[in-house]
């Protein structure tokens, strides 16, 4: 209903632009006559414009093919309505002669006024290309408890030491109050894995991963050597590291 609104508005637009204008003879008619005359010509032809133009919109893809066969196929019954108004309005005698006479003039109206509404609802129907969504960063949560010097560096392991947790980062290492479960809760989004009871290690900071008689070690990038016990073996070796 919106869409019909939205076109019955063009075309009454439209009418009053003809009817100030007064092309094809209408300017010998008054304002109000011309007035009259355009809109029941511009709104009565654009809804047979519609009519014919919404099923060929699901079956024709081509631009340029739908503008002119929609415009050919209203051109007869706009013709007729238009004679029909000259005959109401103007008194006009009907006969074929009369009717069809103004059928090129017809056809023109058409094809300019169907053309505007196709370039006017193509640049409505263009969606403006929706904002990306800010990347959410797994580590946020955890970055909090670091100092401004460290907060936006990568971050490569955390070790528990006590108390604290002892966090190593790019960006050199940090003592940090707090527990290591807690922190493991703040990091289980984050890409990493728990290699020991007291280690939670980047996994983009491993560089390599030994595993000899039931005990492991991963050396990462920095070449920080971190313990890998037995327990938490399985997700590095599920990550195909050994």
């Amino acid at each position: 209903m919106r869409r019909l609104a939205a076109d019955v508005a063009l075309w009454v637009a439209i009418g009053v632009v003809m009817a100030l204008l007064g092309p094809f003879g209408s300017s010998e008619r008054s304002l109000l006559e011309r007035l009259v005359y355009w809109q029941i010509c511009m709104v009565g032809g654009g809804m047979i414009g519609v009519a014919i133009d919404d099923p060929l919109r699901r079956r024709i893809g081509h631009f340029w093919l739908r503008v002119t066969l929609a415009s050919m196929l209203m051109t007869p019954f706009v013709t007729v309505l238009v004679g029909l108004t000259n005959h109401w309005l103007g008194g006009m005698r009907l006969h074929l002669g009369n009717v069809a006479e103004p059928w090129f003039q017809v056809f023109v109206v058409c094809f300019a006024t169907m053309l505007f509404r196709q370039l006017a609802w193509a640049q409505t129907a263009v969606a403006p290309a929706a904002a990306p969504e800010p990347e959410i960063d797994p580590l946020a949560a955890f970055r909090q408890r670091l100092s401004a010097r460290r907060r936006a560096a990568t971050l490569i392991a955390v070790e528990a030491e006590d108390h604290y947790l002892r966090v190593h980062t790019d960006a050199g290492e940090e003592l940090v109050t707090a527990r290591f479960s807690d922190a493991l809760a703040e990091l289980a989004a984050a890409p990493g894995f728990r290699t020991h009871r007291s280690w939670w290690v980047a996994a983009e900071a491993i560089d390599e991963v030994k595993w000899l008689r039931g005990r492991g070690e991963a050396r990462l990038k920095c070449g920080l050597m971190v313990p890998i016990s037995r327990g938490q073996a399985a997700a590095l070796k599920a990550a195909g590291w050994f």
